[in-house]
């Protein structure tokens, strides 16, 4: 009898040791996602690697802090606070690659964007890869998800907002604008 093999990208396969292997950091939860975006793939690279600029389009970002042009300090808002740790750069290749892994901190995680040539007429895609072990584990991710504030669904809202801002200059949204009240 053959093996069965699955043919879907690691990051979503279902062997755990193929997304552990992909994720690089032997975290929990393995997620992938990619979007086409009308850009150069140098542009959405230099822009991404500005990591100050992560929290134009990343809701859940307090801030990133370079601390050198490796290591950077991230504050994220989560279910039941902010949550910090310290990231470090493991692979940096100009126009196609951004990987990480986080040093210390609340949340152990790691990932990597790809930014990738796409058929003619269809732009770059940015491939995002991201693992992390939640707080609390399995409890911590079960309420976070409720919350709306798991890393997989904000990922998936904050890459389209990159591809709104990167393709229009803004950000759609469904909020109202600041407006005086009314007494």
């Amino acid at each position: 009898m053959s093996e069965l093999h699955d043919d879907a990208p690691t990051y979503v396969s279902k062997d755990s040791e193929l997304q552990r292997h992909e994720g690089k950091g032997g975290e929990g939860t393995v997620w992938g996602r990619t979007v086409s975006i009308l850009r150069p793939r140098d542009e959405l690279y230099a822009y991404w690697r500005d990591f100050r600029n992560l929290a134009g389009f990343m809701e859940n970002i307090v801030s990133i802090e370079p601390l050198d042009d490796r290591r950077s300090h991230w504050k994220v808002k989560g279910p039941n606070g902010e949550y910090e740790w310290t990231s470090a750069i493991t692979e940096d290749r100009p126009g196609e690659v951004i990987a990480w892994q986080s040093e210390d901190g609340d949340v152990r995680n790691s990932g990597r964007v790809e930014f990738l040539d796409g058929p003619p007429g269809h732009g770059t895609f940015v491939r995002a890869i991201l693992a992390y072990d939640p707080p609390m584990g399995f409890i911590g991710k079960a309420v976070a998800k409720v919350m709306q504030k798991e890393p997989q669904i904000q990922s998936t809202r904050d890459l389209r907002r990159f591809k709104q801002l990167m393709e229009t200059g803004e950000i759609a949204t469904t909020s109202p604008p600041n407006r005086p009240s009314i007494s």
